[in-house]
């Protein structure tokens, strides 16, 4: 197959463009998140995963459009200026790691520049306060998802990462350096076993086989290690055996439990059709700031402990003053934010979806003895129209996708000062971002933890806030006796008489209107009204600012029912 140099990928003279499966060179000139390298060809852009500024590289050609083209990273011709050599070796093959061959100052270098240029062309001002980096670079993750395979076709039974660019390879990473010693012996005593046995590895497209994946999980605080293979049930092992192989090692954390999960689905996905107690118990412990976690094997929990304290201390930064303060914490996981931030909180209300997850974060609020967080399960969209209570300030930590922008304008909606937004996967956070800031948000600040390294991976956290006045009106008001003067006493009256006998809640209007009336009105319907009458805001719930963009308004029945319900508790 012929090898171009770059410069002749596009040939305007004869009107040529490259063709898709040809060999090509060049320069990588940029990078753009996520893990996109740049080659820039006669000013059209071509972009190459898994390569880094500075590199030389040979690429095939896998999508070839009139002005921009992708392509498959085949070679490294020269490297980059302060490219180190990886220190894992399984690197060039496994697609685990994509910067080991890098420094780390390099790593965090060029992760807060493609986060804060993705940023910036959404929010030109930014506030950007660099990145913190992760207090350990190496054997970091508390936790692996390890997958039987083999490394070509018939080849040896395999256990480990998938090969890079590979959807069926698999390299045995029994040196894998984001891990600790720990998880390389297990890895390796598993592999041994199962390949003893006989029993091949579960193929994804026949669907026959035994051997599915390998979950190991360590609180590296605790130092507490659990174990769970996945099979099929298609043949009988007695996985006792192995049980008695993974208690024998010699580890540094200690063995609390070995798990058999049977899963038979036709997906190649880490699930649980049945869970059976090989040895000692089907969960661990870890700690987070002075916080204690339960830990199942499928429960979601930061796979770096040590920096998964540096993102949740710098949320609890952003999020600032709590005392007396009602916070909503939603796509709340295992209720890890929740509780970090319950003890300087009036409240907590947490929202996942992940049943699970929910009663996880219920049992970890029993152990840490918090008695404000209230977990609720379902899907934000739908189940902070049912919440009573009134958020003061909000904290999203969303997945990988961001927020359904039908929960976001709803969120929008509770008009509450401060967001705190945690964000895995900085494209969405740019979308989701736009959003915000046309409803009346203002990005305060932001900055990213790397949790990830070696990896492209990063966090982000950003601080938002109401929008601050376009303009002032300066009114000039003398207060006293005399002529032109305001009575003070007259305005402690005037006060005295808007001031309801008792604080009224959403709640309360909410169960006074649907008791009456049969029907349920929504707290941004409430606001509205109170706003529409002009009411004073500190006595009921919050106001919300006009939104720049269409949402349904309350109906007349509506109104005139929250209406009633003013003048029942003598608010008007």
């Amino acid at each position: 197959m012929s090898v171009r140099q770059a410069p002749a990928f596009f040939m305007k003279e004869k009107g040529k463009q490259m063709k898709k499966g040809e060999i090509l060179e060049g320069v990588v000139k940029d990078v753009r998140f996520p893990n996109k390298g740049i080659l820039e060809i006669e000013g059209a852009p071509v972009i190459v995963k898994n390569a880094v500024p500075g590199q030389k590289i040979r690429f095939s050609v896998t999508k070839a459009r009139s002005g921009r083209g992708e392509g498959r990273l085949l070679e490294v011709l020269e490297k980059a200026p302060g490219e180190i050599e990886p220190a894992c070796p399984h690197f060039q093959d496994c697609g685990g790691c994509t910067y080991q061959n890098l420094p780390y100052e390099q790593q965090l270098a060029m992760k807060r520049m493609e986060v804060e240029r993705l940023l910036r062309e959404v929010c030109p001002e930014l506030n950007f306060e660099g990145i913190k980096g992760s207090p350990r670079e190496k054997e970091y993750r508390n936790k692996m998802e390890f997958s039987f395979g083999d490394a070509y076709k018939d080849g040896p039974l395999a256990l480990g990462m998938h090969k890079r660019g590979s959807f069926y390879d698999i390299v045995t990473v029994d040196q894998c350096q984001i891990v600790d010693e720990d998880f390389r012996k297990i890895l390796t005593t598993v592999l041994d076993f199962a390949a003893k046995t006989g029993f091949p590895y579960y193929h994804k497209l026949r669907h026959t086989g035994f051997w599915r994946h390998l979950l190991v999980r360590k609180g590296l605080k605790t130092g507490e290690v659990l174990v769970a293979v996945v099979t099929s049930s298609q043949v009988q092992v007695n996985m006792m055996e192995l049980a008695e192989h993974l208690k024998a090692l010699d580890l540094e954390g200690s063995l609390v439990g070995v798990l058999h999960i049977i899963n038979d689905s036709l997906a190649d996905v880490v699930q649980c059709d049945e869970s059976r107690i090989l040895l000692g118990r089907d969960f661990l412990y870890e700690e987070l700031l002075g916080l204690r976690f339960k830990i199942s094997p499928f429960s979601f929990f930061q796979t770096n402990s040590f920096g998964a304290e540096v993102l949740y201390e710098t949320a609890r930064a952003y999020v600032g003053e709590t005392k007396d303060k009602v916070i909503y914490d939603l796509y709340s996981g295992t209720g890890t934010i929740a509780q970090i931030l319950a003890p300087v909180a009036k409240k907590v209300v947490g929202v996942e979806i992940v049943e699970e997850a929910v009663e996880a974060a219920k049992v970890n609020a029993g152990l840490n003895q918090l008695d404000n967080c209230d977990f609720h399960a379902g899907d934000v969209l739908k189940v902070i129209d049912e919440l009573s209570e009134v958020p003061d300030l909000i904290v999203l930590d969303p997945p990988r996708d961001g927020i359904n922008p039908k929960a976001l304008e709803k969120i929008i909606r509770f008009g509450v000062e401060r967001m705190v937004y945690i964000s895995c996967k900085p494209t969405s956070l740019a979308r989701d971002l736009v959003t915000l800031q046309s409803s009346g948000y203002q990005v305060e600040k932001c900055c990213c933890i790397d949790l990830f390294p070696s990896t492209y991976h990063v966090e982000t956290v950003v601080l938002l806030s109401h929008k601050k006045p376009d303009g002032h009106i300066n009114v000039k008001v003398e207060f006293g006796e005399g002529e032109g003067k305001v009575p003070l006493d007259n305005i402690a009256k005037r006060a005295e008489s808007y001031k309801p006998k008792e604080r009224v809640t959403y709640k309360m209007i909410k169960e006074y209107i649907e008791a009456k009336y049969g029907f349920k009105v929504h707290t941004a319907y409430i606001a509205e009204v109170k706003r529409d009458l002009g009411l004073p805001m500190y006595d009921a719930p919050n106001a919300v600012e006009e939104l720049k963009q269409p949402r349904k308004h309350p109906t007349v029945e509506k109104v005139e029912a929250i209406k009633d319900a003013l003048k029942h508790f003598e608010v008007i």
